[in-house]
């Protein structure tokens, strides 16, 4: 049961309601505990529409990162969620799955696996990123591509752990609901909703 209670759509604020009238129940994901908060919920969808929309990054990079990132805080709603632009990009169940050990992936580039290396680092031990790792990845990113890959991950982390931490699994397959710290692992019983970055976006992080 989610620690902080979803809202149903019927209860949102008018503003909100009126926002997220093209999005399908799933999609809504946390915004039913943003919209306890109305201001917040509109802000958080500009903000991270306004990043989606601005950034240059690939969607299958940035789809990478993010699911790497979910497995690291044990957010099933994180884990649960893919997006079609990272399925187009060739991202298939057996790469999502490779990413609990991504050293051992076959289906990465160099770029990629720099993005996830500094994702791990800023997941799991933020000191240890260094001048190492910007040298490592000004290998394959421009300056640009470095500030909008480490926004991402921020926001990943971030929003990750706070929504492991609401506890909403409601609308997930059966094997998301109980779960235990650690526990979780990635499997072919996804939600696939539509490509991120549309006008409206979404509460999934």
């Amino acid at each position: 049961m989610a620690r902080v209670t979803p809202m149903e759509r019927a209860d949102f604020d008018e503003r909100l309601r009126t926002r997220t009238a093209s999005l399908e129940e799933v999609e809504l994901g946390h915004l039913r505990m943003f919209a306890h908060s109305p201001d917040v919920a509109l802000a958080w969808l500009d903000f991270i529409g306004g990043v989606n929309a601005a950034s240059t990054l690939s969607r299958r990079l940035v789809e990478l990162v993010r699911l790497r990132i979910a497995f690291h805080n044990q957010c099933p709603h994180c884990m649960a969620i893919r997006f079609e632009d990272g399925v187009r990009d060739g991202i298939d169940e057996t790469l999502v799955c490779s990413l609990e050990k991504p050293e051992q992936a076959a289906d990465l580039s160099p770029a990629e696996r720099a993005a996830l290396t500094y994702a791990d680092l800023t997941a799991t031990n933020h000191f240890a990123v260094d001048d190492a790792t910007y040298a490592m990845l000004r290998q394959h990113f421009s300056e640009r591509e470095i500030v909008e890959l480490g926004v991402y991950i921020a926001i990943f982390v971030g929003f990750g752990r706070l929504s492991a931490g609401w506890k909403y699994t409601e609308d997930l397959p059966e094997r998301y609901q109980h779960t235990t710290p650690g526990g979780l692992r990635f499997a072919d019983d996804a939600l696939l909703m539509p490509a991120a970055g549309r006008e409206a976006d979404t509460g999934v992080v």
